[in-house]
Parts: structure tokens; sequence; C-alpha cells
């Protein structure tokens, strides 16, 4: 059974509309013995069950989805997840595992008759082992604490979403994060090598290994990205890098976005391959300015921020090639940080830019998809077009080096329509990176937030496929249920309705 909570957006109370929409699978109240036996299973305070103890769970970072769940729970050790999930399979409950809640696609959205497990209190790293250069972590540690926690031996963990101060590995890997590093160093598949798994039936599974290669199907790779829909992660193998002895930035100011997407193409061909290579419009550019006082050019059409690190004869030879072929490239500027205090300033106006631009406008939506490179120029040309259309402001912020864009559209959701333009202009965003051969998500996933537009960047057979898989872990289809994956029933409604003008795709599936 499925959930779509396409019409519960920006409410708490369910309709008999929305109630009929989940095809009878909702009940007036959790069945008082699972309840029963779930306080039996966890220690009373590990359960929450009043609206105020719940009500903090009803979103991840993209707000515009709300919904309390049914219950909360907070277990703390293996064996207290192993039951949760038992009762949930021998009780029907659907089961929302949770990280921080920092993620921008609603895929954390709960169920209003299920159970919203937290993850938060599995926060320990549990072992480091500087041989291997690998660290063994529990699925609520921050990114950034195991960064901290292996600094003084000259290690570090990789992919960096700017939301590492707050956001969890077992989100991570939920997601795919990457970060702007992703570019040299890879997104969350590259950096993860095993995990403890628990299964919808209680059963633990171990799938990876810290040797290069494993016997039998890849699981790590079907799991990590799967939005918390094959199993629960209570532990995770990350491996760790050697701090590169050196690392400089610069910045390159443009006079036009054209000529910047242009350079970032051109960077990637010469051979060049960065640490990070971001790119910010003016919008961006002048609320992170105004928010950090980065130093960024407030009168510049866009600009590019370029890390390159390893020895230091390497990152001068490579940073004198690069600020040679940014001027070729039209830059007006390049201005390479003077020392550690300078480059950690350029680099807190782009980790800064969602809350700057947060300060500008009322509410913000954040796309997120991927393109090729070869796009970029047009892609950002297309965005203000429909910006245009649509009668709204979009600022750029974007990881330009792998082509992961982020548009983020501004508007007041306290004005009567306003956010269904919003999202409406999201969806033909990221059918224009579909549409130039790019995808519709590069590291936030598709949740609730992106499911219809999983009908235009998938046909049937791989939607078929898809649903195969998650069969095989969760047969009764209880793990975050009516998110990442649309049904076929789905698609041929939003195609008939967006694609082929009124005429049902595959007339011949079944309507539920």
């Amino acid at each position: 059974m499925v959930l779509d909570l396409s019409k519960v957006r920006h409410c708490d109370i369910l309709t008999q509309e929305i109630k009929d929409s989940f095809g009878g699978f909702l009940t007036e109240s959790l069945n008082p013995a699972f309840l029963s036996e779930l306080l039996t299973a966890l220690p009373e305070a590990a359960v929450l069950r009043s609206p105020d103890e719940r009500r903090p769970y009803e979103c991840d970072g993209l707000s515009a989805y709300r919904m309390l769940p049914g219950v909360v729970v907070l277990p703390d050790t293996l064996e207290q997840v192993r039951s949760v999930m038992e009762l949930c399979q021998a009780y029907s409950v659907p089961v929302v595992a949770r990280g921080a809640g920092t993620g921008l696609s609603g895929g954390a959205t709960p169920h209003p008759e299920g159970v919203l497990l937290s993850m938060a209190r599995f926060n320990q790293i549990l072992s480091v082992d500087l041989l291997a250069c690998t660290a063994r972590v529990q699925p609520g540690v921050r990114n950034l604490a195991i960064s901290e926690a292996v600094a003084a031996h000259g290690l570090y963990y990789a992919p960096d979403p700017s939301s590492q101060i707050a956001c969890t590995i077992g989100g991570n890997v939920a997601e795919n994060a990457g970060g702007v590093h992703c570019l040299k160093y890879g997104l969350t598949v590259h950096n993860v090598l095993a995990a403890e798994v628990v299964l919808m039936d209680g059963e633990v599974i171990e799938i990876g290994g810290e040797t290069l290669d494993q016997p039998g199907y890849d699981l790590m790779a079907a799991f990590i990205g799967s939005e918390g829909m094959l199993g629960v992660v209570t532990e995770i193998t990350v491996r760790l890098l050697p701090t590169p002895p050196t690392a400089k930035v610069l910045m390159a100011a443009f006079e036009s976005v054209e000529e910047a997407a242009s350079a970032v193409a051109d960077i990637i061909a010469a051979g060049i391959i960065p640490a990070g290579l971001e790119m910010m419009d003016t919008p961006a550019i002048i609320a992170a300015e105004d928010f950090v006082q980065a130093g960024y050019p407030r009168d510049a059409a866009a600009i590019l921020l370029c890390e390159l690190d390893g020895t230091q004869s390497e990152v001068d030879a490579e940073m004198e090639a690069v600020s040679a072929l940014l001027l070729e490239c039209g830059a007006r500027s390049v201005n390479i940080a003077r020392d550690e205090s300078e480059r950690e300033r350029f680099w807190s106006g782009r980790k800064n830019a969602f809350p700057a631009v947060g300060r500008i406008s009322p509410d913000y939506y954040c796309i997120d998809g991927t393109i090729p490179r070869r796009a970029l120029g047009e892609v950002l040309k297309g965005i203000s077009q429909l910006a245009s259309e649509y009668g709204l402001r979009v600022a750029n912020v974007f990881h330009a080096g792998d082509g992961n864009l982020h548009p983020l559209i501004l508007y007041d959701s306290g004005k009567p329509g306003e956010f269904e333009r919003t999202e409406a202009l999201g969806a033909k965003i990221l059918q224009l990176c579909v549409s130039v051969g790019g995808t519709i998500s590069g590291e936030h996933g598709i949740g609730l937030e992106k499911i219809d537009q999983m009908c235009v960047q998938f046909g049937q057979n791989e939607l078929e496929q898809f649903h195969l898989l998650k069969a095989v872990f969760d047969p009764n289809g209880l793990l975050n249920p009516g998110k990442a994956v649309p049904t076929l029933a789905r698609c041929a409604e939003f195609n008939a309705m967006h694609v082929h003008k009124g005429k049902l795709a595959h007339p011949e599936l079944p309507r539920f």
C-alpha cells in the first residue's frame, strides 16, 4: 500500500477526502494493542504520544509538507530498533526513519497513522582504524563530527553538504548526500564501505565490507540513496582520507552567467579536477555578502569559487593555470585567497547561501537537479525565462563542477496561490534538467517533492523494477510509504494531465 501526501501540505487535519485517497489504509488511531506492546519494548520516555511531543517531527527542511506522526519513538539500542520493526510488521504499521530532519525533499515527512523512528540517540563514533583509514559510526553522528574526531590524526571525511554542522551520516546515506567537494572526492556512495541494516521484519543484515570488492550483488549502492525505503541503517563504516597538505581557493567574477558557466566546462576540459567548483549568481551573491561579508563583488553577474588541493607544487601550478584560463574565458577579476582566514571567508558565503537567501524572502523553495556541464549556460538562461514567466525571483547557488543545480525560488506562503505557483515553477525547472540529459536530483533525493517528476525521468519498465526491488526487502510497503517511487497509476494520470494532453499514456493500468 502507498501513501500520497500531495494533498496534505500546510495542514494537520485529515479530511475525509484525504482519508479516502489513502485507500482505507488509515484508522482513527493507532491500534491499542500495538501501542501497548510498543510501550513494553521501549522505555516510556522513548515513546512520544502527545501532539506537543510529536510536533517537532512533522516535517523535514522542506517545511511545505507537514503531517503529525501517529507516534514517535527514540530507540537507543539495536534490540529496540528490531523490536519496533517487528511490531510494525506484525500490526502493518508504516515506519518512517528520521535523522536530523535537515532533508530538503519531504523524505522524512511522517505517516499520520505510523511510527516516526528517530535515530537521534544513535550518536556514537564506535571506533576509528587509523591504519585502514576507516571509522565505524552510528547513524545519528553529525557529518562534521566525524572529521572533527579524526582531525588530530590528519584525516577527514570528505562529503560535506552545506548542512554538515547538523545533518547526520544516516541521513546522508538515505539521500546519497554530496557537498562542495564532491566533484573530486565523490558522494556518500563513494565514501561508505559497509553498513548494518535492520529490515522490516527485524532481521539484521551486514552489507558492504572493508575490502575493495565483495562477493554477490552490490547492496551498498542499492541502499545508499534509497531514502529509508529498504531498511533502517544502525551502523555505518566510512572511508577517511588524509587531509591535503595544501588547499587554496580563488574567486573569479564575471559580467555574465553564460561566461561563468562556459568557464566551468573549460576547466574540466583542461584536465584539472578542482576539489570544489561552485557558482553563484547576483541575487545569491548579494544575499551572502550582506549576511557574512565574504568579500564577494556585489555587482558581478556570477562568481566562481574554485578550490585546488594537493602538494604545494601541484596547487601552485594548477592555480596559475586555472587563473589564466578564467581570464581567457572572460573573468573580469580573479582573486586568490591570501591565507587560510580569507579562504574560509570565501567559503563562508557559499556555505551560508541558503540562510542568507532566507533573510531576503519570507520563504524559499530549494530545487535540486543535475545537468551535463555543457548545458549550464542553456539551463540557467531557461531558469531565468521560466522565473519571468511565473513572476517569481530565483537565486542560483550550485555545485558547478558536477552540474548539480540549487535554484532557490523566493516566494511568500502568506499570499494565496503563490506556493502552488512556486511548485509549478520548480517542476518546470526539473523537467528542463531532464530535457538536456540531466536528472531530477543530485543529492536531496525525491521524497514527496519530486515524485511526479519521476514520471518524467523514468518509464514504466524502470518504475516496475524499482517496485520489485523494494518488494524484496519490504513486501508489504511499510517503509516510508508513498515516497520516492510513484505508482504506475499515478504516472499514468500525471502523463495524461501534463504530457499527453488528456490522453492516458497507459489506459490499461489499474486506477488506484
